[in-house]
């Protein structure tokens, strides 16, 4: 194939891997916020309502995440490298989270042992969240040393815990009832302010400091595109304090998403056509043209099973979770 194919190949795929990381975030980001918040919650019965509310899909949600890293490692072989081996480290810490996850939602059942489980649970996904924020820190920066680099991901560290724990708040006040939709609403308001008070330092430091605004941003075209993006992300901060005031129940939680997906938009914008900013392009990273073929017909199969599973069990298991009684008040 003639290379106009392979760079056509290559960012579909690059195109496809965003899709799925937005899946992956979006899924797993709302029930990782809930493990985030069960550390604020003393009783143990508000700890089973907000394990009941993503007891039913978030195995399935972390399915993503598993796509995600089999298709980068099929697609980018060079960027899979490349990147394990800058982020050991913290890929090693976010899988710990996944796996102490999984196991305290099981044994969290325990008699005996059971508000141990639950510390577990909480801390793995405090753990996973800090991790992706580590992540995506140090790959915005191109993995340089120095302070402002370290500062710059501790930030970002911050920020995705800010931003998932709002996910969390937003899906239990519209899964929940009585005490705790209140104090979730509570939770979601101060999330979403936290959420943004990082995301414009980050946004400032990336201008200044980082080969992402120092390269793309600068480009014809891509500032007004981003602003206007920016725009469209304050819109739905708006939305979503405006939907607290009112009390909607599944407004929050959509707003928080709209959210999420300009913001992530924005990234991808920024590091287009690098998959490493200054480092690694998507079309020096990609495999060769055959294997993209290949993989590009096996995701066709795949996708649409998932999706749809994904919408069945979220249709299947909608509505509030009430547990015991009225549990918190």
């Amino acid at each position: 194939m003639d290379s106009s194919t392979h760079s056509m190949l290559a960012v579909t795929w690059f195109g496809l891997l965003g899709l799925m990381l937005i899946f992956y975030v979006v899924t797993d980001g709302f029930d990782l916020g809930v493990g985030i918040l069960s550390l604020l919650r003393n009783r143990r019965q508000d700890r089973d309502v907000m394990t009941q509310a993503i007891g039913h899909v978030w195995d399935a949600n972390e399915t993503w995440l598993v796509v995600l890293g089999g298709g980068l490692f099929g697609a980018f072989p060079t960027a899979y490298a490349l990147l394990l081996q800058a982020l050991y480290l913290p890929v090693m810490a976010l899988i710990a989270g996944l796996i102490m996850r999984g196991a305290a939602i099981e044994f969290r059942h325990s008699v005996d042992h059971g508000p141990l489980w639950d510390k577990v649970f909480g801390l793995g996904s405090l753990i996973a969240a800090a991790s992706q924020g580590v992540v995506l820190g140090k790959i915005i920066t191109a993995f340089a040393p120095g302070e402002l680099s370290g500062l710059f991901v501790v930030i970002s560290a911050i920020g995705v815990v800010a931003g998932y724990s709002l996910l969390g708040a937003t899906y239990l006040v519209k899964k929940t009832v009585g005490a705790i939709e209140q104090w979730a609403r509570r939770l979601a308001l101060l999330s979403a302010m936290l959420t943004v008070m990082v995301a414009v330092p980050l946004t400032a430091a990336t201008w200044l400091f980082s080969t992402v605004g120092h390269d793309r941003w600068s480009q014809p075209g891509v500032l007004h595109l981003l602003i206007a993006l920016g725009v469209a992300a304050a819109l739905a901060f708006a939305l979503i304090m405006a939907s607290l005031y009112l009390g909607s129940a599944r407004g929050p939680f959509l707003a928080s998403v709209a959210l999420f997906i300009l913001s992530f938009a924005g990234l991808a914008i920024s590091l287009f056509p690098d998959f490493i900013p200054g480092r690694l392009g998507i079309i020096e990273a990609a495999s060769d043209s055959p294997t993209l073929v290949f993989m590009l017909i096996g995701i066709g199969l795949i996708f649409p099973v998932m999706i749809g599973y994904n919408l069945y069990q979220y249709y299947l298991f909608r509505g509030k979770v009430v547990g015991v009684a009225h549990a918190g008040e």
